[in-house]
């Protein structure tokens, strides 16, 4: 199969020293392009800046934003058979990049944004016949009725919900806890275990979908 994940966090520019972004470190994107590329599949993986090492017979490309990111993924989704986004990009970035440090003139500064391209919704609406569209929901509360509006509002074929906020998984930890939805209303509860394991895991259900598929 020719896989594409997306993993990590974006950084959105406030001037030419600060940007915005997230505590996303990678690693369970690059635990799922490690694990695809094991398996023998064609891997393709695209992340924002990370300290990770980029896996073995993956092809690795970094970028910064969330524009790049999309220009990416648009560029590559339309050859992938399965999709795995599990970047945490940016919802909003500034509207306006000051070319000069911003100096600390003011109590208080205002900071406009604007929406990011929602990449994920992109793909949901240009998904061709037998690719594997699958999302990732990282929520604070009321995870699987999120994760469910996220999947049909996309129009994904799975989506991989995971709490975050927790010391003991999500973003930074080393393990994670996750559900698997399906569109056609499989569920599959994961417990908490290390993120390779999961990895693991998730290859394996999504891939024994595009072999049922096909």
């Amino acid at each position: 199969m020719r896989v594409l994940i997306t993993a990590g966090p974006t950084r959105e520019k406030i001037d030419p020293v600060r940007y915005i972004s997230n505590y996303s470190s990678g690693k369970m994107g690059f635990a799922l392009a490690e694990t695809a590329a094991r398996k023998g599949h064609r891997v393709t993986l695209v992340s924002g800046p990370v300290s990770l090492v980029s896996p073995k017979s993956v092809r690795t490309i970094f970028i910064e934003s969330a524009a790049e990111m999309a220009c990416e993924v648009r560029r590559l989704a339309k050859s992938a058979d399965l999709i795995i986004m599990a970047a945490a990009v940016a919802d909003y970035t500034p509207a306006k990049f000051a070319k000069d440090k911003i100096k600390k003139t003011r109590t208080v500064i205002s900071i406009r944004l604007k929406k990011t391209e929602d990449i994920l919704a992109g793909l949901g609406r240009t998904k061709r016949k037998g690719q594997i569209l699958v999302g990732f929901a990282a929520e604070t509360s009321e995870l699987l009725k999120n994760a469910r509006l996220k999947l049909e509002k996309k129009n994904l074929d799975w989506i991989v919900a995971n709490e975050v906020g927790k010391k003991d998984r999500g973003f930074s930890s080393d393990n994670n806890a996750a559900t698997l939805i399906s569109r056609r209303g499989k569920k599959i509860v994961l417990p908490l275990q290390s993120k390779k394991s999961l990895a693991e895991k998730i290859i394996r259900i999504l891939t024994t979908e595009h072999t049922e598929k096909h």
